[in-house]
């Protein structure tokens, strides 16, 4: 068997994994279309997760047997985890960054693709290690169906995450759209005690899918159990919730807020960075990595 050469082989198979993480691809299929004897492709798929493991790309698993597969997890290396959350925090820490009223100026960072893409790495990462379980732990990780956000400004962050876990992308809208059909609508007091609306199709999930909520601000978390509400009337499993800066202590609000503050506790949630201190009239901030992103 002549096949395809060796590293076009590597190349084919790591441009197919980066694109399709999370999923099981049996490595039958990689042999017939690569016409490749699978002692070859093995050795190939050996070579791959040693690089991407030194690398910090992620984790590559093959399942051994007859119908094995191989799996991509886009879970960064420590060292890049902690490198882009450093940088992060540095350029949010820029007191340039203060608006009048004691507000925080992210939608530079959140309008650039190569920002979200490394905050959706960590955000992947997150999921991971956190939520489901990291890939080499041997434990069962469930299958996500969706990501989950709320319009306007948490959708870029969204799209990348859910490009980067392999996922449809899913949005709350404030006001419901006649072209999008019947509609499901909640009520819900936001941090800065107002009622809010939230509707979303029908047809947009189905009954219990597993959904992973993304917001990129959480003050008091009054979007966050909005959305928990609605995911509700769907029926869904939320695997947890994940959002780019918090307020520090975790939920609390910049401002008085009612109900009290959505906490760790009840929800798995996880947050990028911690706003830490905003004071407008002395012209300082600081934005720190959240716990799990820090070096010991």
């Amino acid at each position: 068997m002549s096949g395809t050469p060796r590293s076009q082989r590597l190349a084919i198979i790591s441009q197919y994994l980066l694109t399709h993480p999370g999923r099981s691809v049996p490595q039958a299929s990689f042999a017939a279309r690569l016409e490749a004897a699978r002692s070859s492709l093995s050795e190939d798929l050996a070579m791959l997760k040693e690089l991407f493991a030194s690398e910090g790309w992620g984790c590559i698993e093959t399942v051994p047997g007859a119908s094995g597969g191989v799996i991509y997890y886009p879970v960064l290396s420590s060292e890049r985890m902690h490198a882009i959350a450093a940088d992060f925090c540095q350029r949010l820490s820029d007191p340039g960054r203060i608006l009048p009223g004691g507000f925080l100026y992210l939608s530079d960072l959140l309008s650039d693709p190569a920002v979200l893409m490394n905050l959706a790495r960590l955000v992947a990462t997150g999921y991971y290690q956190l939520l489901a379980g990291p890939p080499d732990s041997g434990a069962a990780r469930p299958a996500l169906d969706a990501v989950v956000t709320v319009e306007t400004r948490g959708i870029p962050i969204a799209v990348m995450v859910a490009q980067v876990l392999g996922v449809p992308m899913v949005i709350i809208r404030r006001q419901a759209l006649l072209m999008e059909g019947p509609v499901v609508t909640v009520n819900y007091l936001s941090g800065s005690r107002r009622i809010e609306t939230m509707s979303l199709p029908r047809r947009a999930l189905q009954e219990r899918a597993r959904v992973l909520l993304v917001d990129d601000f959480m003050k008091a978390g009054g979007t966050i159990r909005g959305m928990l509400e609605l995911m509700r009337e769907f029926g869904a499993q939320v695997q947890g919730a994940a959002v780019v800066v918090r307020t520090t202590p975790p939920g609390a609000s910049l401002l008085p807020a009612e109900p009290p503050p959505l906490t760790e506790q009840q929800l798995q949630l996880f947050s990028l960075a911690v706003l830490q201190r905003l004071d407008e009239a002395a012209q300082q901030v600081e934005v720190v990595p959240a716990t799990w992103l820090r070096k010991e």
